[in-house]
């Protein structure tokens, strides 16, 4: 069995992913857009150009996203995205990277649980942690 995330964007999922490809090193395995659907499935002519499936991957760990439907759309809560990064110069350069034009929910430091942990929410309204975990 294998869990992964499913992220929902407000008609920005194109941009979110391409923005995480470049400042995660994640590769964009799939994009596919409204247009691309099979000929039974409609969408609204606005809705065309937007996300019906996307899939990246981070290190060999998958992230699945789309846009929401018109109307469907909810701003994420009750959750983080949660990045391990083995060193604390790598994953503070992450957590800017994310942060910038979000919001930093925790700053970047080090704790008593890791060598670097810090909380953000993304330009795109993703909540993200990213944490350098205690060597053992």
């Amino acid at each position: 069995m294998q869990v992964n995330p499913y992220l929902f964007f407000n008609g920005n999922c194109a941009a979110a992913f391409k923005f995480y490809e470049m400042v995660l090193g994640a590769r964009i395995e799939d994009m596919m857009t409204w247009a691309d659907a099979p000929a039974g499935m409609t969408a609204a002519p606005d809705q065309k150009s937007k996300i019906m499936h996307a899939r990246l991957t981070i290190d060999g760990e998958v992230i699945m996203a789309g846009d929401a439907p018109p109307g469907h759309y909810h701003p994420p809560q009750g959750f983080a995205v949660s990045l391990m990064v083995p060193s604390p110069t790598d994953a503070e350069r992450r957590f800017k990277a994310l942060a910038e034009g979000g919001s930093v929910t925790m700053p970047f430091a080090a704790t008593f649980f890791s060598r670097g942990f810090g909380m953000c929410v993304d330009r795109f309204g993703i909540p993200w942690m990213v944490n350098c975990p205690l060597e053992d």
